[in-house]
């Protein structure tokens, strides 16, 4: 179900900040609001625009048919506004969206699956970050999260996943408790094996939670950095 926008200035005074193009269009960047991954890039005109913040679903102008299109009204592979944003000139938007499948026409998770050239250290798979760590050393969250996501919409039959979002919210932090009680067990035992193994449960479960509560792990990262940013009072 789509979620209501909460908009930050009325339409009128955002259609005077968009620069339209000639055509009266503006291009739109798509972007998975869970894993940040560019999905699409579309565009939109002030009536794609309008039904989008009205129905907090993605709608576009398609230059090719000359119409509205809403994205998923045959697929089912709608895309819910998390949030919009223009950049600094204003020519051109943001759309942070929980997607519901696939983003591509053909099938594909998002539509830059084709690669056209590499750096040699990310060829080689030993990119780095600025600070100088490996740039996916967290990747594996990103691709859980983005599997438990899949599985809240699809509930495949016999996945553990799909029974805890089945058996709901009570179940779920039933789960987070117990595996914090068995993680602070392993930690009085002194067995990082073991820690290690509760632990990673614990995450697991954690995710599952975020996703049951529709909190992206993002936004978890953002208070995590919002409270590093901090004075310090120690």
């Amino acid at each position: 179900m789509s979620q209501q926008l909460e908009p930050q200035l009325p339409l009128n005074q955002l259609e005077e900040i968009i620069q339209w193009d000639e055509n009266g269009l503006v291009p739109a960047i798509v972007q998975d609001a869970s894993t940040k991954d560019v999905l699409m890039l579309a565009y939109m005109n002030r009536e794609s625009l309008k039904k989008s913040l009205e129905t907090g679903e993605t709608w576009f102008w398609s230059r090719s048919r000359s119409e509205l299109w809403h994205k998923g009204a045959t697929s089912g592979n709608t895309q819910q506004i998390a949030s919009l944003r223009y950049d600094c000139d204003g020519d051109t938007l943001l759309v942070e969206a929980y997607r519901q499948g696939p983003a591509c026409h053909t099938g594909e998770d998002n539509c830059f699956y084709r690669v056209a050239a590499l750096s040699k250290d990310r060829a080689a798979g030993t990119g780095s970050t600025a600070n100088g760590e490996g740039s996916s050393r967290f990747a594996v969250l990103a691709e859980l999260e983005q599997l438990i996501a899949e599985r809240h919409k699809e509930r495949p039959e016999g996945a553990y996943t799909t029974y805890l979002f089945d058996k709901g919210i009570d179940k779920i932090l039933k789960k987070v408790g117990e595996e914090t009680a068995e993680s602070i067990i392993a930690a009085k035992n002194g067995d990082n094996d073991e820690l290690r193994y509760e632990v990673s449960d614990l995450i697991y479960h954690l995710l599952v939670l975020l996703r049951e509560r529709n909190l992206p792990l993002d936004d978890i990262m953002q208070e995590l950095e919002r409270r590093h940013e901090r004075p310090r009072r120690d």
